[in-house]
């Protein structure tokens, strides 16, 4: 294929809106649509949270898509079976069994959503020159981002909107899905089309490389886990978002539950406002201004800025289940104050994992820690709603603002170099 025809902006926005999709799916409404239905805050945590597996124990099984077939074939092939997976949730929404089939289908989706992740990260560096896939980079996490807000933001109000017109939960969700599904078969067809086949995109060398590869993967494993101060690493990587691990699967059911049940009674789409559209905005904001302050001043000086950031405007949460404000400006306000600040915090994490995964195994080592990033985030999850339940939404805020003490602990133990992920002045010709 011709260098005109593999036109990276033909393909890497939509490769990477599409692998934001069902991440947020699986993640955000999946939460939404089984609080719609009326599931309790305890059934949707528990069930919900262990949908974080695959991307948990993702780095197991990358060998396989460095064994068979190639990159290319395995995004077609995901986007494909993610789009069937969307239509069969759109299809099962409206039976008798709709949570225990939506819920095996949810977990087809995260199998599949997971895997295509790692195909399209390494399709993005074998198709790419480097100097390129850096100029590309923002252009990527923009895409992604947008997904999350088309997602959480627009596909949520647009739940709402059609609830508002049939009256009926049921047959907005079974529409929203089956809108998703016709978008991914189309993605996938589009793909087929344009995306570029490098060279660098070989056939995997199927069960006679296994042997090898499997050697080497397992010597790779071992050399994470050799690092000095291994056990402060994984209990930075566990504990650092280990109060908004819990406070994520409860914040739309807060939203949404009515204030006799100590929510706030909003409407879904005032949520695909408020939470999916400001709040999501607030946190790229948040993001981009992290990586700002993190390449002027470098992590060290920046973390316990970034840090209290993170985690001091969690009060909001605790505001709002105080006043109940009828105001949906004032909700927007307080959430995308705390969405900002998560941003802000998150970028200091994303770049402590860069500088753990440095070194001649980087991707790997980066694949491993984005590992522990997802169990650091299921396992306080599972248990989020039925902690909830027990305490009240108000108590149970002011608990989240407890959880922030690991931590702030763990990020008293860490060592950072100085001036590590500040740009450098480049020298004078």
């Amino acid at each position: 294929m011709s260098e005109k025809l593999a036109n990276p902006w033909r393909w890497i926005p939509s490769l990477y809106f599409g692998q934001g999709i069902p991440y947020v799916v699986v993640m955000t409404l999946s939460v939404i649509m089984y609080k719609n239905l009326g599931l309790s805050n305890t059934d949707i945590a528990l069930y919900t949270s262990w949908l974080y597996l695959p991307w948990v124990i993702k780095p197991l099984w990358s060998p396989l898509i460095e064994l068979f077939h190639t990159k290319r074939s395995w995004i077609i092939a995901l986007q494909f079976l993610i789009g069937v997976a969307l239509a069969m949730v759109a299809l099962t929404i409206p039976g008798p069994q709709a949570f225990k089939v939506t819920l095996a289908v949810f977990w087809l989706m995260a199998f599949a959503s997971a895997s295509h992740d790692i195909a399209a990260d390494g399709f993005y560096m074998l198709a790419l020159p480097q100097h390129s896939q850096a100029a590309f980079v923002g252009v990527r996490s923009t895409f992604y981002r947008l997904a999350n807000i088309g997602g959480q933001g627009g596909l949520v109000y647009l739940a709402g909107e059609l609830q508002e017109r049939t009256g009926s939960m049921t047959t907005a969700w079974s529409a929203v899905f089956a809108l998703l599904a016709g978008l991914f078969a189309l993605m996938a067809a589009y793909h087929f089309l344009v995306l570029p086949r490098p060279a660098a995109d070989a056939q995997g060398p199927g069960r006679a490389g296994s042997a090898g590869l499997l050697r080497d993967f397992l010597q790779v494993f071992a050399e994470f886990f050799r690092k000095p101060g291994i056990w402060v690493i994984l209990g930075f990587l566990l504990l650092y978002r280990f109060p908004e691990a819990q406070l994520l699967k409860l914040a739309t059911p807060f939203l949404l539950d009515s204030q006799a049940d100590g929510g706030l009674g909003l409407t879904t789409k005032q949520v695909g406002i408020a939470y999916g559209t400001v709040g999501l905005t607030a946190l790229t904001v948040g993001g981009l201004l992290g990586g700002w302050i993190i390449s002027r001043v470098g992590l060290k000086k920046a973390l316990w800025p970034l840090v209290l950031m993170m985690h001091v405007p969690n009060i909001a949460f605790v505001a709002l289940a105080l006043a109940h404000p009828g105001s949906l400006v004032l909700i927007s306000a307080a959430l995308a104050v705390e969405q900002f600040g998560y941003g802000l915090g998150f970028t200091a994490y994303l770049m402590y994992m860069i500088l753990v995964a440095d070194g001649p195994h980087k991707t790997a080592h980066y694949a491993i820690c984005t590992g522990f990033m997802a169990l650091g985030m299921m396992i306080p999850g599972m248990w989020s709603g039925w902690l909830q339940d027990q305490l009240g939404y108000l108590n149970f805020f002011i608990w989240v603002l407890v959880a922030t003490i690991p931590s702030f602990a763990m990020a008293a133990l860490i060592k950072i170099p100085a001036d590590f992920g500040k740009k450098q002045d480049e020298e004078p010709a």
